[in-house]
């Protein structure tokens, strides 16, 4: 079995094998992208931050229900809100689970689209 400190083969990845911590803390992540709206949410938010109304117009969504949706990527530590004026503004600041979600989005296009896999 390979230790905690064994080398990944992915550059730039982090050097270690995930206790049951990490574990648990990552299948949070997944349970919280395995709907397709927050999903498309956050897909969003990692191409640019944005208040709760145009989230909505991009994802034709009810206003409240996409704010429902953003409270729970909040309190699930996945996207980041602040004040501006009367508005709420949201952003993705993970560079991890944006890679996480386009190279997720990027796989379903290949299903979709028929073109072959690579690296």
């Amino acid at each position: 079995m390979p230790s905690r400190d064994t080398p990944s083969a992915a550059s730039g990845t982090h050097q270690r094998t995930p206790g049951p911590r990490e574990l648990v803390l990552a299948a949070g992540v997944f349970a919280l992208l395995a709907d397709a709206t927050r999903l498309h949410l956050v897909w969003l938010l990692a191409r640019e931050e944005s208040d709760v109304s145009a989230l909505a117009d991009a994802v034709g969504a009810a206003r409240p229900a996409v704010s429902q949706h953003l409270a729970k990527l909040r309190l699930g530590g996945l996207v980041e809100s602040r004040k501006e004026g009367r508005r709420v503004v949201y952003s993705l600041p993970d560079g991890h689970l944006k890679r996480l979600v386009v190279e997720a989005i990027s796989h379903a296009d290949h299903q979709v689209s028929g073109e072959p896999w690579h690296d």
